[in-house]
């Protein structure tokens, strides 16, 4: 029997370690077959054997619900004999707690009769018995769930009353009833929609400079200048409306104070520069050929001697001189040609646009495109002209803005004059 019973309670113990899916639902009907093991009371000379039996429930509520009852049990009498065999038969009631869950516990209590079999069972062989005990059930799918009982049984024998524990496991096979009410999901209304607030316009901002800031009456200074968040420019005095970005010449014949101003729909931005201009020296009348051509000759000195920004630009990718920019490197051969100690460089520049070292590389090509096209054409010695490409690492302006990319791509002429 001992052996019988440790091969049963590992099972129902490994099955309800299981994954489940449901729990007790209202109005359903079940049906229950369970085997487990029955104990008597060492005055009724029974030993403990196995018991068979099945259920048959309903459940009232959720909490709560009924159950019929039989069991069959074949005890050995304390002499060896088997010719005793038990009926119990009866109902009890149920209360579920947590029905919702997989695993439900549960209490029950109920009434049932005893009904003894056999040549030696005595002349009264039917007894009123009442008995309470747990449970629990646990779901492995809405359809069926494993169970397991114990149960205290009390009836009076010859005018005691006697105990008996009844340990079960078993299925439990729930069907019927009315499908589980689906509780409504909750919408929340809708929000408002938001209001879409236009982000304030950005303020222009604007940048001007003049190089040189002084001159010599007659000279030229160049006016470089730069915008952001704007919509058009324009530079007062005598020049008007400009690009967003860009450099004109001017050669004022006395001190002038040059205003950039810029429009967008963020207001509006100016910058101001100066150029002092000093008189001429007072030179012998000449021809007025020759003097036109002294003081262009003085001017390109007077420019090209700092660091100057050439008007030239490239094709993308490309190194080739356009003709359209031959003049300009005219006035560069010529300037060299009339100032033989000047020496200095060409200096290629780009901006952050594409990979760093191509744009090195590229820089460095145009810069020597440039040295070679001066050295051919105005006769200028190789040694005083170097040529040397710095790519994206000396910008002059915001490589964020269309303009200021503009600027930063640019060839810079860099003599020293003695």
């Amino acid at each position: 029997m001992k052996k019988q019973l440790k091969r049963i309670l590992p099972v129902g113990l490994l099955l309800v370690a299981s994954t489940a899916f449901a729990g007790v639902q209202q109005g359903q009907f079940s049906l229950s077959p369970v085997v487990g093991g029955y104990t008597y009371e060492g005055q009724q000379h029974l030993g403990t054997n196995l018991v068979f039996g099945g259920r048959a429930g309903y459940n009232i509520t959720k909490q709560l619900g009924i159950e019929g009852l039989f069991d069959y049990v074949n005890p050995e009498l304390t002499g060896g004999k088997k010719d005793i065999t038990m009926y119990r038969y009866g109902g009890e009631l149920l209360y579920h707690f947590m029905p919702d869950n997989n695993f439900v516990p549960y209490i029950a209590a109920g009434f049932a009769g005893l009904k003894f079999d056999g040549a030696n069972a005595s002349s009264k062989n039917t007894y009123g018995a009442a008995d309470y005990g747990v449970g629990a059930k646990y779901f492995l799918h809405e359809n069926f769930a494993l169970r397991a009982d114990v149960r205290h049984i009390m009836y009076n024998l010859s005018e005691t009353v006697t105990h008996n524990v009844e340990y079960t496991v078993g299925a439990h096979i729930p069907f019927g009833g009315a499908a589980p009410a689906v509780k409504p999901i909750e919408v929340a209304p809708a929000p408002e929609p938001a209001k879409v607030v236009a982000p304030a316009p950005v303020a222009p901002k604007a940048f001007l400079h003049a190089t040189p800031q002084n001159i010599t009456s007659g000279e030229q200074s160049t006016l470089q200048w730069s915008s952001s968040d704007a919509k058009k420019c324009s530079i007062q005095p005598a020049i008007g409306a400009v690009a967003l970005s860009g450099f004109t010449m001017v050669a004022p014949t006395a001190d002038t104070e040059y205003t950039l101003t810029c429009k967008g729909e963020g207001g509006e931005a100016t910058s101001k520069t100066a150029v002092a201009v000093k008189a001429a020296p007072v030179v012998q009348p000449v021809p007025p050929a020759p003097v036109v051509e002294q003081s262009a000759a003085k001017a390109s000195a007077a420019q090209l001697c700092s660091p100057t920004v050439l008007n030239i630009k490239f094709d993308t990718n490309k190194t080739a001189i356009k003709p359209a920019y031959q003049d300009e490197l005219a006035k560069l051969g010529t300037f060299l040609k009339d100032n033989p100690s000047a020496k200095g460089s060409i200096e290629g520049h780009t901006d952050s646009v594409g990979n760093k070292k191509a744009n090195m590389k590229l820089s460095q090509r145009r810069a020597e495109s440039v040295r070679s096209y001066i050295i051919k054409h105005s006769a200028v010695d190789a040694s005083r002209i170097t040529a040397k490409g710095f790519g994206p690492t000396k910008p002059i302006a915001d490589n964020k803005t269309a303009a200021g990319k503009a600027k930063n791509r640019r060839i810079e002429a860099n003599f020293s004059c003695e």
